[in-house]
């Protein structure tokens, strides 16, 4: 960079770079179908070069890009077909294009006033995401960088809802399975971690309604305040789905408020196996979803949702004298007043552009075949003695271990199968025994990976044992 002002490249220099940035970017792409599942050969020297103090003068686009490129490279590849681990996130190419606009741009849709129509873009993509769930016109919600914040928000909207200022008497209950998100929210939200409940599961991993029952019973005795019921649509470790119509009815007879998180399996509400098997989410108060889950979106694409938008609001509304000149909230929500955040970016068009792009189908017919593969994984690999599969999948994640093995043994499994560098599983413990998870989820991942999945799998089992 050169001239009387640096910080602002010229139009030639603008071209110049993104067309650098753009064409490193599709080669990524392109390539990720080869790409290992997982590099980290030298990774530990190279992050010490990384290690730097911030330079006086700059360097060339050129050679920054390529240290970015170089940076990227030694890591697990999120991004490709074949990562089964965890909850992947796929990273929609045109939503990396909304990013590219939207930071670009840089419009600020936290105040609705000061761009209107951006904010509104943004507002029916909530409102996108209510009409999923069928919630009503007073329905509010907010995007946010994750499921973790959105939790937040919802718990201190329950909390603030039923229980006021005077809150340490209340009581929390969520599943033993639940993401750990759920007690950092509670206890982020102020509640005392002895009053958080975790409620044990039956032998399907689904909260136990009538366990439930008893502690929400106990605790009023005490003179305590139940006052929310944290229930799972999708647990990252098995991806089991609480009893929702069952938790919902208890829950609203007893005055308490029911979040669900459905950060993980929310979106296969658009299907018709995904809307069966997440009967009763309709009658939540509030719920997480994960856009970067689901929707395969870049990660930092949160939500959460309330039935009852102004109770939303009044949890998370402030006045200041700064603001005054933005005016009363009309037609238009000004999402500041729905979440922890005041400035933050342009979420929406992240969600917008693809949808607008591709339509819900498209959405629809992914998740519809992301049930099918793992079903299939399943099948295939129950059909094999060697191998124990307790639960059937309820959306797509599979766990499996080998039959009559020890931790150690299972683990070395999971340790050779990730060695093949095509694909990369995680795992779990449940019930103090080692267990091996897939969950598929990508958008990039079809038949043909999942079937070498099993080949990897099946292999590495006969390496183990002879």
């Amino acid at each position: 960079m050169s001239g009387l002002y640096p910080l602002e490249p010229s139009l030639d220099e603008m071209r110049s770079m993104g067309e650098a940035a753009l064409t490193a970017y599709i080669d990524f792409v392109e390539g990720l179908d080869e790409a290992p599942s997982v590099d980290h050969d030298g990774v530990n020297e190279l992050a010490a070069r990384f290690r730097e103090e911030a330079p006086e003068f700059g360097d060339s686009f050129e050679k920054v890009l390529a240290q970015v490129i170089e940076a990227s490279s030694k890591s697990v590849e999120y991004a490709g077909p074949g990562f089964f681990a965890y909850i992947p996130g796929g990273g929609l190419y045109a939503s990396a294009l909304a990013a590219l606009l939207g930071f670009g741009m840089n419009r600020y849709v936290s105040l609705a006033g000061l761009s209107p129509a951006v904010a509104q873009i943004e507002a029916s993509v909530v409102r996108w995401l209510c009409d999923v769930f069928d919630f009503p016109p007073e329905a509010r919600g907010v995007l946010t960088s994750g499921g973790s914040i959105a939790n937040l928000s919802a718990i201190v909207t329950a909390r603030s809802a039923l229980l006021g200022e005077d809150f340490l008497d209340g009581t929390m209950y969520t599943s033993e399975h639940a993401h750990h998100s759920v007690a950092k929210a509670a206890m982020i939200a102020g509640l005392p971690p002895r009053n958080v409940r975790l409620v044990p599961c039956t032998s399907d991993l689904r909260m136990d309604v009538n366990a439930l029952h008893d502690m929400i019973d106990a605790d009023r005795r005490t003179g305590l305040r139940p006052f929310c019921v944290v229930a799972n649509a999708g647990t990252t470790n098995t991806g089991a789905i609480d009893p929702l119509v069952e938790l919902v009815g208890i829950a609203h007879e007893r005055r308490m408020w029911v979040h669900v998180d459905a950060a993980y399996g929310g979106f296969f509400q658009l299907t018709t196996r995904g809307r069966a098997a997440l009967r009763g989410i309709n009658g939540a108060d509030s719920i997480t979803l994960d856009p970067h889950k689901g929707m395969f979106l870049p990660y930092g694409t949160g939500a959460v949702i309330a039935r009852d938008g102004r109770r939303l609001r009044e949890a998370h509304h402030l006045d200041a004298n700064y603001l005054q000149d933005v005016g009363e909230e009309g037609e238009i929500p000004s999402f500041s007043d729905y979440s922890p955040e005041l400035s933050r970016d342009f979420r929406g068009l992240r969600v917008w552009l693809p949808v607008k792009l591709h339509g819900l189908q498209a959405f629809r017919a992914a998740l519809d075949e992301k049930l099918d593969l793992a079903r299939f994984f399943y099948e295939q690999l129950r059909d094999d003695d060697r191998f124990e599969l307790p639960w059937e999948p309820a959306l797509s994640v599979v766990p499996f271990r080998l039959r009559g093995a020890e931790n150690e043994t299972n683990h070395a499994l999971l340790e050779r199968i990730n060695a093949s560098r095509r694909v990369f599983l995680s795992s779990t413990t449940l019930s103090g025994r080692f267990t091996l998870r897939v969950c598929i989820l990508s958008h990039r991942s079809h038949r043909d990976r999942v079937e070498e999945c099993l080949e990897i799998v099946k292999r590495a089992a006969s390496e183990l044992l002879g």
